[in-house]
C-alpha cells in the first residue's frame, strides 16, 4: 500500500472514530491483521498468534517485534509472554519476527498526542482512546518513544494466555480430563491427580485447530513468577560469543559493496563531478548519482568496502552552496529573529503571564537566555544497509527501528507494493532514534538497481555518518520569572525557538504529506512538567533552517530540561530558597514528583550547604518524560585539572517495574548519554558544512570520567512509564547546577566545556 492510500484510509477511519458512526470503519479497526507467522513455519511447527510458535520437540519461540539495540527490550517482552504461557526464559527462543503491520506500536502513537502526560481530563482521554485504532490503520511497526513495554504490556501477555488456554483445552481432550483440573508448568500440561503430563510440543498441532478463547483472564501480579523480577538477558549469551548478526555483518552469496558520498552542504547539489579517478581505484566498478528527499550525492559500487571508501575519496566533486547560512553566527541569528517575533504556538498558558509581567517592577523580574547546540546520534555501528533487487523482488537487510516505514518509503523506488518489500531486521549497533530515518536504506535500494540482481552492502564512513545525521535540533530560549522572595515565583514565561522535528522528518520521509498542528516535540519537557505556578506560559517559534533534525534520545526533553531546571535553580538562589525545598513546593500537587525528589534527597543525604566553601558541589534536577518521573543529583569536584563528576544519584517513578535491574541499567545508560552530550558534544558549521567528522571532534564520556551511579525505583504511580530515555533529560541540568554550586559559574550554553574543563 503506498503512502497516498495510507493517508486516505487514515482520514476515513480517523473520521469514523471521531464521528462514532459507519460500521465498516469500526469493523476494519476491530478486524485483526492476518498472522504473519503462518507463511514462515518450519515443518511441524504451529503458531497460535503473531507472538507464539511451538514445534513438536517443544521448542517455544516468542516473537518480540521491537528492535534490540542494547536496551534489553526483547528479554522483557518475551517475559510477558512466558509469564502467561508458564515457561521459563531458558526454555524459549526469542526472535524479532517479520516486518508486518500486525506489530504496530499503538503506545507510541498515543504518547504523540498533543497533550501533557498529566492531563487526564475527559476530552483528552477520549482523544487518546482514538489513537490505537489510528495506529493500527497506519501499521507503523517502530521502536521508539520509550514505548515498547507500555505497548506490549497487554498484547504480549494476552498472546501467552491465549496459547496456554488452547493448549489446556487440547490436553483436556487428549487426556479425557476436565480442563479445570489441569495445571501448567514449565512447558507441560499436568494432571495432578494421576501424575500424567504432556508437553506443549505434543499438543501444539491439535491446540492450533481449536477455537480461540473468547475470554482471557491474565495472571494477578501476586502470582507473577517472571515479571517484576530481574531476569538474565536473553540476548547476552549470543552477544558475548559473537553470534548476533548486525547490519554491518550481513554476508550473502555474490555480494558486492558500496558507500556513499553525499553533498556536505544540506540542500546543495553537485555543480560538477569527474569520476575518472574514482573508477581508476582497483575494485571500483561504478559511480552513480543519488537523488532522494534525504539528500543528493553519489553512490560508489565496488568489489569490497575498502575499495568503495577509497573510490569515494578519489571522486572529484564541486558542490553548490548550502541552503542555510554558512556559519554558526548566521544560523543562530535565525534563532534570535524567531525569539524576537510573536510566538507561533502557546503550549501552556496558566493565569495571565503577559499582564502580570507588564505590571511588575523590573527589579523583581529575573531574565535569562539559554542555548543548546545541534547534536549527532554517533551510533557505534555506522549507517549501513544491504539491498537486493532481483526478479521483481526487493529484499533489505538493515539495522533499523521502523521496518514497516522502510516498506512504505522504498517500495516506490522500484515500483512494487509496500507489502512486497522483504525487510530482514538485524541487531542494531546503537539507535537512539537515528535508525528511524530512511536515508541509509533508500541509498542502498537506489544502488541495488545497478547491480544486476546481486546484493549490495552499503556502508557509510564514520565521517559521512557524522556529517549527514538528522541532528538533535539546536535551540535558544528566553525565560523570565516574577520573583517572590522566600517562596516560589508568581509567574514564569518561557519562549523557545527551535526547528520542528516533525516538519523535518516528514519532509524527507513523506514529502507528499504536510504535517498539521503544533509540534509537541519542540516543547516536551517544558509545557508538561509537574510544577504549579499561578501564571505559567510556554510558547514556541519555529526556526526554518534547512538542517535535517530528527528524534534524538529523549527528543525535546533532552534540551528543555536543561533550560527549565537550571533556570529554576537561578530562581531559587534569587529567592533565597533551597533548590530542593523550592521544587517540593512547586510540585506539591503531584505525589509522584514529591516521591522521587524526597527519595533522591534521602539517597544522597541532601544538604544545600554541602561542602560549603570547598571545591565540591551538588546539583539537582527533576524531569517528567515518557511517563516516567526522574530526579537526579550530581556531585562534582572542581580540581586543578578540571571538573570531576564523582557521583550521580537517581530516583525514578515508573509505575510498574517489570524488570528492575534492566530499568536501572537503562537509567544509568541515559545518564551517561546525557552527561556525555552536556560535557563536550556539539555540531558546528563552517562554509556551510558540518565541522565535526569523527569521534575526535564529537567525543563521548570516557570510562575514567564516569561517576558512580546509584538508582532507586519507585512504583506508586497509576500508569506505566518508559525506561529507555527518561534518565537522559535531568543529567545536563543536574551537572550544570553542580558546577555552579562548586565554582559559582552559571553556564547558560551547552556544551559545558565551552566555559569549563573536565578532568
Amino acid at each position: 500500500m503506498n503512502i497516498r492510500k495510507i493517508a486516505r484510509r487514515t482520514f476515513l477511519i480517523g473520521a469514523t472514530a471521531i464521528a462514532g458512526g459507519l460500521a465498516v470503519g469500526y469493523y476494519y479497526v476491530r478486524k485483526p491483521y492476518p498472522n504473519p507467522l503462518e507463511d514462515e513455519l518450519s515443518e511441524g511447527e504451529v503458531t497460535f498468534n503473531p507472538y507464539v510458535k511451538i514445534a513438536p520437540d517443544n521448542t517455544i519461540t516468542i516473537i518480540t517485534a521491537r528492535a534490540e539495540m542494547g536496551q534489553g527490550v526483547q528479554t522483557t517482552l518475551a517475559a510477558m509472554v512466558a509469564e502467561e504461557l508458564d515457561v521459563t526464559l531458558d526454555q524459549i527462543k526469542v526472535e524479532h519476527g517479520p516486518a508486518d503491520w500486525t506489530y504496530f506500536n499503538s503506545a507510541m502513537m498515543e504518547d504523540a498526542s498533543p497533550f501533557p502526560f498529566l492531563d487526564e481530563s475527559f476530552i483528552v482521554e477520549v482523544t487518546r482512546s482514538m489513537m490505537p485504532p489510528i495506529a493500527k490503520l497506519l501499521g507503523i511497526q517502530a521502536t521508539g518513544g520509550s514505548s515498547s513495554m507500555k505497548d506490549g504490556y497487554d498484547k504480549m501477555r494476552q498472546s501467552g494466555c491465549a496459547a496456554r488456554l488452547l493448549l489446556i483445552a487440547a490436553a483436556s481432550q487428549e487426556l479425557g480430563i476436565d480442563a479445570a483440573g489441569l495445571k501448567t508448568e514449565n512447558g507441560s500440561i499436568i494432571d495432578p491427580t494421576s501424575g500424567q503430563s504432556i508437553t506443549y510440543g505434543e499438543l501444539a498441532a491439535k491446540a492450533a485447530t481449536l477455537e480461540p478463547p473468547s475470554k482471557l483472564v491474565l495472571r494477578k501480579k501476586s502470582d507473577w513468577k517472571l515479571l517484576g523480577k530481574s531476569q538474565r538477558r536473553t540476548d547476552i549469551p549470543a552477544k558475548v560469543t559473537g553470534q548476533p548478526i548486525y547490519g554491518i555483518d550481513v554476508d550473502l552469496p555474490e555480494m558486492i559493496y558500496g558507500t556513499v558520498k553525499m553533498s556536505p552542504r544540506f540542500g546543495a547539489n553537485a555543480i560538477f563531478h569527474d569520476d575518472k579517478a574514482a573508477l581508476a581505484v582497483p575494485g571500483v566498478t561504478a559511480v552513480i548519482p543519488l537523488e532522494t528527499p534525504a539528500g543528493s550525492g553519489f553512490g560508489i559500487i565496488a568489489e569490497n568496502t575498502w575499495a568503495a571508501f577509497k573510490g569515494a575519496e578519489a571522486l572529484e566533486v564541486k558542490w553548490g552552496e548550502a541552503d542555510h547560512p554558512p556559519e554558526d553566527e548566521g544560523i543562530y541569528a535565525l534563532f534570535d529573529k524567531a525569539l524576537s517575533s510573536t510566538p507561533h504556538n502557546i503550549m501552556r498558558n496558566d493565569g495571565n503571564a503577559e499582564t502580570v509581567f507588564a505590571d511588575a517592577p523590573r527589579e523583581v523580574i529575573l531574565s535569562a537566555e539559554y542555548r543548546v547546540p545541534w547534536l549527532a546520534h554517533a551510533c557505534m555501528e555506522p549507517m549501513n544497509a544491504t539491498a537486493r533487487w532481483k526478479d521483481g523482488v526487493l529484499d533489505i537487510w538493515a539495522p533499523n527501528q521502523a521496518p514497516t516505514l522502510i516498506q512504505m518509503t522504498v517500495s516506490g523506488l522500484v515500483g512494487v507494493a509496500s507489502e512486497d518489500v522483504n525487510v530482514h531486521i538485524t541487531t542494531l549497533g546503537g539507535g537512539f532514534g537515528r535508525r528511524l530515518e530512511m536515508d541509509f536504506v533508500q541509498y542502498a535500494v537506489e544502488m541495488a538497481k545497478h547491480t544486476e540482481g546481486k546484493p549490495i552492502k552499503v556502508t557509510w564512513t564514520r565521517e559521512e555518518d557524522t556529517s549527514h545525521d538528522a541532528y538533535r535540533p539546536a535551540a535558544k530560549t528566553k525565560l523570565r520569572a516574577l520573583l517572590n522572595p522566600g517562596t516560589i515565583p508568581t509567574a514564569l514565561d518561557i519562549h523557545l525557538a527551535t526547528p520542528s522535528i516533525i516538519k523535518s522528518f516528514m519532509g524527507r520521509t513523506f514529502p507528499m504529506l504536510s504535517p498539521a498542528g503544533p509540534d509537541r516535540t519542540m516543547v516536551d519537557g517544558l509545557f508538561d512538567q509537574p510544577y504549579t505556578i499561578e501564571n505559567y506560559r510556554v510558547s514556541t517559534s519555529k526556526v526554518d533552517v534547512n538542517i535535517p533534525v530528527g528524534f534524538w534520545r529523549s527528543v525535546g526533553a533532552s534540551h528543555t530540561a536543561y533550560v527549565h531546571e537550571c533556570f529554576l535553580d537561578e530562581i531559587a538562589e534569587k529567592s533565597e530558597m533551597d533548590p530542593l525545598a523550592m521544587r517540593l513546593e512547586l510540585a506539591k500537587e503531584y505525589p509522584a514528583a514529591l516521591g522521587v525528589l524526597n527519595k533522591v534527597a534521602e539517597m544522597c543525604v541532601w544538604d544545600n550547604n554541602f561542602a560549603k566553601n570547598s571545591t565540591r558541589g551538588r546539583g539537582l534536577a527533576l524531569s517528567l518524560s515518557f511517563g516516567t518521573w526522574v530526579a537526579e543529583v550530581v556531585q562534582v569536584n572542581a580540581t586543578e585539572d578540571g571538573i570531576v563528576i564523582e557521583n550521580v544519584w537517581c530516583a525514578t517513578e515508573i509505575g510498574e517495574a517489570l524488570d528492575p535491574d534492566n530499568i536501572k541499567a537503562q537509567m544509568m545508560s541515559g545518564i551517561v548519554f546525557g552527561l556525555s552530550a552536556a560535557m563536550g558534544q556539539e555540531i558546528t558549521f563552517s562554509d556551510g558544512m558540518v565541522e565535526q567528522q569523527n569521534f575526535d571532534g564529537f567525543d563521548v564520556m570516557r570510562m575514567h570520567q564516569c561517576p558512580t551511579i546509584e538508582v532507586e525505583i519507585l512504583e506508586t504511580y497509576h500508569k506505566m512509564g518508559g525506561a529507555g530515555e527518561p534518565g537522559t533529560p535531568p543529567a545536563a541540568p543536574a551537572l550544570a547546577n553542580a558546577i555552579y554550586a562548586a565554582t559559582g559559574k552559571r553556564i547558560r550554553a551547552l556544551p559545558l566545556s565551552s566555559e569549563t574543563d573536565f578532568a
